[in-house]
Order: C-alpha cells, then structure tokens, then sequence
C-alpha cells in the first residue's frame, strides 16, 4: 500500500526539480536548491531518487507526460497540416512564457556527456514524438504521401525541428518565424497534392516509387 506521506514528499521534489532548473538552471540545481524548493531536507533527495540526476530525468520525463497530455485535445482536434503547425507555434508561445524552453535547453546541454540525463530526455522527447506521428498517420491516411514517407522519421524531424526553432529563436526571433512560415508553405504544398484529380494522384505515386527505386 502506497504511503500518501512518501508520494507527497516525491511529488514536492520533483516539482522542486523543476523550479530548481528556472531558478538556478543545471548547473545549480543541487540537493540543496532542490530541497529548499521542495520545502525538504536535502537527504530525502537521496533517499527518494538516489541522485539528482535521476531526479532531474525523472522530473523532465514527468512534465513531458504532462505537456503531452495538457496538449491532447488540440492534436486530436487537427484536420490538416497547417493546423498542426499552428498547434506548435501556439504550443511555442506557452512553453516560452513557462519557463519550460529554458528548462528544456539546459538538459539539452547537459545530457550531451551524461547518460544518466540523455536516457530521460529521449524518452521525454519520444512522447512527443509518438504523439506527432499519430496525428500525421491520420492526416496523410490515403495521401500519396504516406506510401513514401518515413512517418516516424517524420515525426522525429518534427519535433526536432521545433525544439531547435525554440532555442534558435532566442537569438533570431525573426529567423524563427521565417523558418516556421516555410514550413507552412511546405504544408500547404502536401494538401494542394492531396487535392490533386485521380489522374494527377496516380501519376504521382508512379513517380514517386520510380524515384524510389532509383
């Protein structure tokens, strides 16, 4: 039987973690700072995570699941491609004025040399990426598109590419903007060829697969 005690004091220092991270970024998160956050004693780090990186990986995981989950219903509500991205810059604008890009960039940086981090962070950023592909499988279900695409490579270069816009934003803002009205350009592209006639459609998949098999 779960102690409600023990899973309240985890909980408090994995929200700790993250306020650790805002507040301090990676390099000042420490038992202590995460403690003080927490409004623990620093050895309940230990005793609950036995590090704090597998408490910063687990906090990271943790708020990932959350995100995915707090954005569900908009991907779910998606109908085209252009909606999907518009998804992502509203998606954007929240997880910057959060705190959330900050956070992210850091572990970034920091899982670069550190396993025990990079194993939570792809695992966080396979959450997102699980969630992408759903929405493009039913989006191009049917497309010319779909009998090509790598749909999970797709997804990964998704999401990627929007981790990377948030961070490239910060120093060209309207570079970021560029990049994200030429992906809807590329979106829009992929709807004109699903509107395209039966004959159009059929020539193209031929193309498309003598393309493939050179």
């Amino acid at each position: 039987m779960n102690d409600p005690k023990k899973s309240d004091t985890k909980q408090r220092l994995l929200d700790g973690a993250l306020v650790a991270l805002r507040e301090h970024g990676v390099t000042g998160a420490s038992a202590r700072t995460v403690a003080a956050a927490a409004g623990v004693n620093q050895a309940l780090v230990f005793y609950h995570f036995g590090s704090v990186d597998e408490l910063l990986g687990a906090a990271c995981r943790q708020a990932t699941d959350r995100r995915v989950a707090f954005y569900a219903g908009r991907f779910a509500a998606v109908t085209s491609l252009r909606e999907l991205l518009q998804v992502g810059r509203d998606l954007h604008v929240i997880e910057l004025a959060e705190g959330n890009v900050s956070v992210l960039a850091q572990m970034l940086a920091a899982a670069q040399n550190n396993e025990r981090l990079a194993e939570p962070i792809r695992a966080a950023f396979q959450v997102w990426t699980d969630e992408i592909e759903t929405v493009l499988r039913r989006l191009l279900a049917g497309s010319p598109i779909a009998e090509v695409a790598d749909l999970p490579g797709l997804a990964r270069a998704i999401s990627s590419a929007f981790v990377g816009l948030e961070l490239y934003e910060g120093i060209d803002a309207a570079g970021g903007r560029r990049a994200l009205d030429a992906l809807d350009q590329l979106a829009v592209l992929v709807e004109v060829v699903d509107e395209m006639g039966p004959l159009a459609t059929r020539l193209l998949r031929s193309r498309i697969r003598r393309s493939g098999r050179g």
